[in-house]
């Protein structure tokens, strides 16, 4: 009968179920197995919503689908530009620092791609850069701010660690630390492969201008305060992280519909309705699957994984790479939320016992998602990409590859040198 029932669940994930049903259905037959009473579903999900720092998920994505729908993805170009435009390659390094900063706060890849493509990428080709060169980097950027805060899946990542024993001590105040560095070498190693891949034919400069970085500033005032209010009011004692989500999702409700006037109100219920319709989805996944690795835990089923890993797998940096390879392929199929719920709880458990740092853990796995994003052949934002700019996949996966490349030196530096992610704990 048991093998009956778990030949109907992945049946039933390959014909594509909902995740939440099959994490569900999955934990309940574990359950019935071990004669738990089933009520323990009902207790996890309590256990979630008693949990003080999940109130931070809702109101930063409310946050961020409101700035998506404004024109900041214009004014931070302008912005960005006006600062760091003269450098060589100047415009790919805008492009670069904003789809980070925008992701960021979106926390939504595909979100950078529609939003600035149609900004970024024709100035990229209208300032002499190569098409292909422009499409990639457009591309590939879109993932950037996926390790800078307030990224939910930075916030996600402390939420399920911090239900495990391995990972009691992960913050998010401390996970949204360890994420400025690693993207930090990111946009660098990537600023540098602009500059090269331009070298034989140099892109005119955009002079420095005092004028027009003060037009900027001034256009962009109400925009540069976010960082502060998030990363100055958290680390600065001033805020709790709920709060930190509290101040931002109505300072930039105030913004966008009473200064700028960008969103109508009625444009703005449907955007909270939108917003929280992925609010409640993560959650009715997060809940189920916090039920499923309660059972996981109960059958001591990370252990002797991490038993039989240790059998294979002599060496901690042999084990990293390892992780890397299958991060990578597991992004290329999975969406970054998805991959969260289900993996974290086996692998956080496995990499204690290699003596990995649980919040280095979490760099290294929003790291690899990010590549997986783009990763060919079914990366999320090769497809959002060649829906955006009307091309043909196979030229995305061309144009992908150098920049990929580039991020995979960047991951591996990211996990052999411990210090990059927890430099500020």
């Amino acid at each position: 009968m048991t093998l009956f029932l778990v030949v109907c669940l992945i049946t039933l994930a390959l014909l594509g179920a909902p995740l939440f049903t099959i994490l569900a259905g999955a934990a309940i037959l574990g359950f019935m197995q071990q004669d738990i009473d089933l009520a323990i579903l009902g207790v996890e999900l309590y256990r979630l919503v008693d949990t003080p720092i999940l109130l931070a998920l809702p109101l930063f994505t409310y946050a961020g689908y409101v700035l998506g729908e404004g024109q900041t993805s214009q004014r931070l170009v302008r912005l960005t530009r006006a600062l760091v435009g003269g450098l060589p390659s100047g415009l790919a390094i805008v492009a670069l620092c904003t789809c980070a900063f925008f992701t960021a706060f979106t926390g939504a890849s595909g979100a950078t791609i529609v939003a600035l493509g149609a900004l970024l990428y024709p100035a990229l080709k209208q300032a002499g850069y190569p098409e292909k060169f422009s499409l990639g980097l457009v591309t590939t950027s879109g993932s950037l701010g996926l390790l800078l805060p307030p990224s939910l899946p930075l916030i996600l990542y402390a939420i399920i660690a911090q239900q495990l024993p391995q990972g009691s001590g992960v913050t998010i105040e401390g996970i949204f630390k360890a994420g400025l560095l690693p993207v930090l070498l990111m946009i660098v190693l990537l600023s540098l492969y602009s500059m090269w891949i331009t070298r034989k034919h140099p892109i005119p400069l955009q002079a420095f201008s005092k004028t027009e970085l003060k037009l900027a500033i001034k256009e962009a005032k109400w925009e540069v305060p976010l960082p502060f209010f998030v990363l100055g009011g958290i680390y600065g004692g001033f805020f709790a992280v709920s709060e930190a989500a509290a101040v931002t999702a109505l300072y930039v409700t105030v913004v966008t519909v009473f200064i700028h006037r960008e969103i109508s109100f009625k444009q703005l219920f449907v955007i909270m309705r939108e917003s929280m319709v992925m609010v409640g989805a993560i959650l009715l996944i997060l809940g189920v699957a916090m039920a499923f690795t309660n059972w996981l835990i109960d059958a001591e089923i990370p252990t002797r994984l991490f038993e039989f890993v240790k059998q294979h797998v002599d060496s901690k940096w042999t084990f990293l790479l390892l992780l890397n390879i299958f991060l990578l392929v597991l992004g290329c199929f999975l969406d970054i939320f998805s991959a969260l719920v289900i993996m974290v709880p086996l692998l956080l458990p496995i990499a204690a016992g290699y003596g990995i740092n649980p919040i280095h853990l979490g760099i290294i796995f929003l790291a690899n998602m990010e590549l997986g994003y783009c990763t060919p052949p079914v990366g999320m934002n090769l497809m959002i990409a060649s829906y955006r700019f009307k091309k043909p996949i196979t030229e995305l996966y061309q144009t992908t590859i150098p920049f990929l490349l580039v991020l995979m030196v960047a991951v591996l530096i990211i996990t052999y040198v411990p210090w990059l992610s927890l430099a500020f704990l």
